[in-house]
């Protein structure tokens, strides 16, 4: 094996680990599930350093370990969702970086941008598992659909404006964390 995919199953693997236990230090919990912390943080680095592939595999051991040490599952599609599939979500943040589109201006803007639509899709996971397996939650008289979209999106944008808050933060001080600035 050459060094330089050992290097970066190295790094899939510590950023993996890192955001694991990001996601353990909660800024706030919600009563049935979610909750506001920095687990995206390493996951987006990794798919901004390493591309699309990295940042996918990231996510993906996230949700995995998330599940396994502690995950609340009713049905294997809704695990399906809420775990592999929505922390895998958030490595599309290396598309932006695949795609070459953070080079030039507005740098900050195309990571904040990249980042919404992973948050997006992550958010469209939670989303579909709340309506169809977590709807009995819903107060009386509210659609299933606006109680999951605003129960999710509760914690998903905190998550999503601490994380490019500090994200931002972490590349102006130091863009060789991402490998923006050759």
């Amino acid at each position: 094996m050459n060094t330089g995919r050992l290097t970066i199953m190295a790094e899939i693997a510590i950023m993996a680990a890192l955001a694991y236990v990001l996601g353990m230090v909660k800024i706030f919990q919600m009563p049935q599930g979610g909750s506001i912390s920095l687990v995206m943080l390493p996951i987006v680095i990794v798919a901004l350093r390493r591309g699309l592939t990295a940042g996918l595999i990231a996510g993906l051991i996230v949700g995995e370990l998330k599940y396994l040490i502690g995950g609340y599952v009713v049905h294997p599609v809704q695990f399906f969702l809420e775990y592999p599939v929505a922390y895998t979500a958030i490595g599309l943040v290396g598309l932006a970086r695949s795609a070459n589109w953070l080079s030039g201006a507005n740098q900050t803007a195309k990571i904040w941008l990249s980042l919404l639509m992973a948050v997006t899709v992550r958010l469209l996971c939670h989303f579909t598992a709340g309506v169809v397996w977590f709807g009995s939650y819903a107060p009386e008289g509210m659609p299933v659909t606006t109680y999951s979209f605003l129960y999710n999106l509760s914690y998903i944008l905190p998550e999503y404006i601490i994380t490019g808050i500090v994200l931002t933060l972490l590349v102006k001080k130091a863009p060789q964390l991402a490998h923006l600035s050759r």
